[in-house]
C-alpha cells in the first residue's frame, strides 16, 4: 500500500491542498483545507505545489507532473479528455462526451467532471454548459469564474 503525503499553500483564490503518494505521483488536489491522509511533507509535495503557483501566478499553461487520480474506467476517458482542452479554451459536455466517443453522455460528462481528483491539473474548470453558461463546479462556481479569467475566457453573460 502506498503511503500518502500531503501539503497546503494559498492563493489568491483560496487554500490549495495537494497530495502525492510514495512515488511522488499526484493523488489529490483540492480547495480548502483538506488532510488526505498520511503526512504532511512539503519537500514531496513540492513539484506540485510549485507547478500550481506557477499557474497562478499565469506563468504555466501545463503540467510536467505524474498523475495516478483514482476512478472508474469511463471516468478515467474523460480525465483524459479533459487533459486535452488547451489552455484558454473551453468545450460543452455535450462536445466532451462526443470526443469520448459517446454522444450521447453529456450528463455522465458532468458528474465524471465532477468527481476529478485533480482539479486544475486535469482541467475540469474548462467545460461549460451547452448554452454558453458557466456550468457548474465542485469548488464552486466563484472559482471556477476566478480560474477562467485567469486563463483569459470571457463567457457571455
Amino acid at each position: 500500500m502506498n503511503q500518502g503525503y500531503w501539503d497546503r499553500f494559498e492563493t489568491a483564490l483560496g487554500t490549495v491542498s495537494v497530495a502525492v503518494d510514495d512515488r511522488g505521483r499526484v493523488t489529490r488536489v483540492s480547495f480548502g483545507v483538506t488532510n488526505a491522509g498520511g503526512q504532511r511533507a512539503a519537500q514531496r509535495c513540492r513539484p506540485v505545489c510549485d507547478q500550481l503557483r506557477e499557474y497562478f501566478a499565469g506563468t504555466r499553461t501545463s503540467f510536467d507532473l505524474v498523475l495516478d487520480p483514482s476512478g472508474t474506467p469511463f471516468q478515467q476517458r474523460v480525465w483524459r479528455a479533459l487533459a486535452d482542452i488547451p489552455y484558454g479554451t473551453v468545450c460543452g459536455y455535450g462536445d466532451l462526451a462526443r470526443r469520448i466517443g459517446n454522444s450521447g453522455a453529456a450528463r455522465a460528462v458532468g458528474q465524471a467532471n465532477g468527481a476529478n481528483p485533480l482539479p486544475i491539473i486535469i482541467p475540469c474548470h474548462r467545460v461549460i454548459a451547452a448554452n454558453g453558461s458557466i456550468g457548474g463546479y465542485s469548488s464552486g462556481l466563484r472559482i471556477k469564474r476566478q480560474l477562467l479569467a485567469l486563463e483569459r475566457i470571457e463567457l457571455a453573460a
